[in-house]
């Protein structure tokens, strides 16, 4: 498992953001494009593919709804206790805490997970309800860290109900409830450009680091490592056994849990300016040293769940 999850998921994330790395040292982008695009184009259609494309079993959803709501609030609720504990400033402490509630489910987590789940689709579809609901996440919760730093309460819902990403949160979720079907026409360019979300976002992670000084034992990058690849799991097993989960449902969001911070904390963070080479390096710590954690915590399900 260890293999697979470095040379099929770690090893092509790590090649994009060395891409990056690499394209930024020799031609000096203005990553300030880069971002626009993709806040205000890849990243919305990338939201609206996934709620338009999944088919959600209502039974199964509430199953995990309930964890999934209580094991979020629990993060968020440690990472604020983390920032206070080591006293941050205010761009860190979003940092902190973001890292520690937003986890990559998507181009890391759904690759790991169809591979583990491959005769069982159950615990893929567990992990896409996980997969929309951090991102429902991201885009309130996380994006609040993000603005408080600098905008009072009105001016943050402002800001966010003007993003492209929560007009797409809703059509999405309009389309989907109501059952609408967009024709091929439509949905071609749709799935194109959702596609090279996940790369182009990669890519600019790696131009952030082309020029930073890389400081692996920052207060708030080792606080994050430690929230999100250690505490994070042990935090799901504990609610897992509190709610009485079992089999193949208790194994997948166990998996999920020790998954590496979310990439879209360090394009949002450019795209406002909120401590982004910061961000970039808790990325990228959190996804290297996360193929180790992983490998354990999907070791650990297999010994207790089946």
């Amino acid at each position: 498992m260890f293999v697979f999850i470095l040379t099929e998921v770690l090893l092509p994330l790590l090649i994009l953001i060395f891409v990056g790395f690499l394209l930024q040292r020799k031609f000096a982008f203005n990553l300030k494009h880069f971002s626009t695009l993709i806040t205000y184009c890849l990243m919305p259609v990338a939201v609206f593919a996934n709620i338009y494309d999944i088919t959600i079993q209502l039974d199964l959803l509430l199953k995990v709804l309930y964890y999934i709501v209580v094991y979020s609030l629990v993060m968020i609720l440690i990472g604020n206790l983390f920032a206070k504990v080591l006293n941050l400033q205010k761009g860190e402490s979003a940092a902190l805490k973001n890292s520690i509630s937003l986890m990559n489910s998507g181009n890391y987590g759904l690759p790991v997970s169809q591979l583990i789940f491959s005769q069982n689709p159950i615990g893929v579809a567990v992990q896409i309800f996980v997969l929309i609901f951090q991102n429902l996440l991201t885009y309130s919760y996380g994006m609040y860290n993000l603005l408080s730093t600098t905008k009072s309460l009105k001016d943050i819902v402002i800001s966010f109900l003007k993003l492209p990403v929560f007009h797409a949160l809703i059509l999405g979720t309009i389309f989907q409830v109501g059952h609408i079907k967009l024709s091929q026409v439509f949905l071609i360019p749709i799935h194109q450009i959702s596609d090279s979300f996940a790369p182009i976002a990669l890519i600019l992670l790696g131009a952030q680091l082309a020029h930073i000084k890389l400081k692996l034992f920052h207060r708030a990058i080792m606080g994050s490592l430690i929230g999100r690849l250690i505490i994070g799991p042990l935090i799901a097993l504990s609610l897992i056994y509190l709610f009485h989960i079992d089999g193949v449902i208790a194994q997948s969001l166990f998996i999920a849990s020790a998954f590496p911070t979310s990439r879209n904390t360090s394009t949002i963070a450019f795209e406002y300016d909120v401590e982004p080479e910061l961000h970039a390096q808790i990325v990228l710590f959190s996804t290297l040293l996360s193929s180790v954690t992983v490998s354990i915590v999907i070791y650990l399900s297999y010994i207790l769940f089946t």
